[in-house]
């Protein structure tokens, strides 16, 4: 049977002082509760205590919450590090590799600038450039060695003129074209440069070998003077170069002289300067015309040969004279 819905606790004393009860505990409840809230509202502070000591008998329950809540947060992020660690190492790398390439070019670029600087300081020579021009190719075969440069005929370039860096000699304009130029490197086997020791006047000829090194063969026969270290700069024979510019350093002596290292090695040089030829007057003399071919003259005729000593001996002043 179903409890009734009446609340009425009929004619029991005890159940209806129990209503009462409960009646009157939430009644001095409810105002016990207004009364904190209007004097929280008008004095804040009066309560400061009683929440102090809620915040320290809660305290010991909130440090193990946080403990559990940043030990977990550590485990999750250990095992997503962990999971990502790949990716962000394969990221880490490539932009390292792309720092470093970046820092490689800054360097180039610096080098660059450098040599710059040093042709620009070509200008104060008593022969300024030409034109400054960069060298875009080299030969791929082994027993010759040419380079290549952006720059020729409509440029001023001609045959023969010294081409250098900063350092010093890279070689000489080989054949030109409308705007290229092939250079006849010094460590070619078909080049020869006159030069001397920059310290005194010991003249020697510098010879490619086409391994990058030079045979520096001495011009005087005798005691070899030279040394391991010693630079070698033109001497201006032979009306080319202009002398005073660096050659090459000694390497190893040998029988024939020594074997000297290029101060200016093409395989770093990306900037060159076309001079003009020092002595174009030298060059020119230097150079042996063509031999015209022989002419025998044609044999006389008996008949001539009579009629020319016929008109000697009847000429007047002749016999006169005799």
């Amino acid at each position: 049977m179903a409890r009734s819905s009446s609340r009425n606790p009929g004619f029991s004393r005890k159940a209806q002082f129990s209503l009462f009860t409960g009646y009157l505990a939430a009644f001095l409840g409810a105002l016990i509760g207004l009364a904190l809230l209007i004097v929280s509202i008008w004095q804040p502070q009066s309560f400061a205590g009683l929440r102090g000591l809620a915040n320290d008998a809660t305290r010991p329950a909130g440090q193990g919450t946080a403990v559990v809540r940043d030990e977990g947060q550590g485990f999750f992020e250990s095992v997503q590090g962990y999971l990502e660690a790949g990716s962000q190492n394969s990221k880490l790398k490539q932009e390292l590799e792309v720092a470093r390439i970046r820092l490689e070019e800054s360097d180039d670029v610096a080098q660059e600038n450098a040599q710059l600087r040093g042709l620009l300081g070509l200008q104060e020579l008593e022969q300024p450039p030409i034109v400054t021009t960069r060298l875009i190719g080299s030969s791929s075969t082994s027993a010759r060695r040419f380079a290549y440069m952006a720059a020729g005929r409509n440029q001023g370039v001609g045959n023969g003129m010294p081409v250098r860096s900063e350092r010093g000699i890279v070689g000489r304009v080989l054949e030109t074209s409308r705007n290229t130029a092939r250079v006849l490197l010094l460590t070619d086997s078909a080049s020869a440069l006159p030069v001397r020791r920059s310290t005194d006047n010991v003249v020697a000829l510098a010879r490619g070998r086409g391994d990058g090194l030079l045979q520096i063969r001495l011009i005087n026969l005798g005691l070899n003077p030279l040394e391991v270290g010693d630079l070698l700069v033109t001497s201006g024979t032979g009306g080319y170069f202009q002398p005073g510019v660096a050659v090459a350093i000694v390497q190893e002596l040998n029988d024939e002289g020594a074997l000297a290292r290029l101060v200016a090695d093409p395989v770093s040089t990306n900037f060159v300067a076309v001079t003009p030829i020092w002595q174009p007057e030298a060059v020119y003399a230097s150079q042996v015309p063509e031999e015209e071919p022989l002419v025998e003259p044609e044999p006389e005729s008996e008949g001539e040969g009579n009629d020319a000593e016929n008109a000697n001996e009847g000429t007047p002043g002749t016999q006169d004279g005799e």
